[in-house]
């Protein structure tokens, strides 16, 4: 597996949106530290996934960025991204791991440590843990876990935490005393006014 950045950018679909001009913004920044999980809207066709991926990784290459797809791991394939993401509702995670092969990377979601120690047990790489704080980013969520719940995942796994929800440059420090190794994003940057300067000041918070 290749090693893994910091900042993950969950690319913005929603209408009004710029996906992939948020990401010319971030990358020159974050470089490898930069993590790129492709998300489309559900009603997205695979088609429209796929051109997307396929845009986004040759945007990484050139800045040694990672690129993960969630969901759609037949399209992770098809762009040659490093792995993809699959949440509760997706497909499970030893057929996952089946599906991309033993060296990509693969993320799984997860909220409490039992759940992330079976996800680690049948290929996860890493994990995504939260919601951390409120987000009006998706829709349906549970309740926030907050740091605490972070270090109870943290805790119980030895594979890479990445916090998501509500993440802000403000709230990493807490999370990463937390145990996290890092944090996802979607709309502090994609909905930022200055997307190259929030990537930074979330950088430099990170790698403190």
């Amino acid at each position: 597996m290749p090693s893994l950045g910091r900042l993950h950018l969950i690319t913005d679909t929603r209408p009004g949106r710029d996906p992939l001009g948020v990401l010319r913004a971030a990358l020159p920044v974050a470089r490898a530290e930069l993590v790129v999980q492709v998300r489309v809207e559900d009603d997205a066709t695979d088609r429209e996934a796929y051109e997307l991926a396929r845009q986004v990784v040759a945007l990484c290459r050139p800045y040694g960025a990672t690129c993960l797809v969630n969901d759609r791991l037949h399209v992770a394939l098809a762009v040659d991204a490093a792995g993809g993401h699959v949440g509760a509702d997706d497909l499970p995670v030893r057929a996952a791991r089946q599906v991309l092969g033993a060296t990509a990377v693969l993320g799984a979601t997860a909220r409490e440590p039992v759940a992330a120690a079976e996800a680690v047990a049948a290929g996860a790489s890493y994990l995504g843990v939260g919601p951390c704080h409120a987000t009006t980013t998706k829709a349906g969520l549970p309740e926030p876990i907050g740091p605490a719940g972070v270090r109870a995942v943290a805790g119980a796994v030895d594979v890479p935490v990445i916090a998501i929800g509500g993440v802000t440059a403000a709230s990493v420090p807490a999370l990463r005393a937390a145990g996290a190794y890092g944090v996802a994003v979607v709309g502090a940057i994609s909905a930022s006014p200055d997307p190259a300067r929030t990537t930074a000041d979330l950088i430099e918070a990170l790698t403190c």
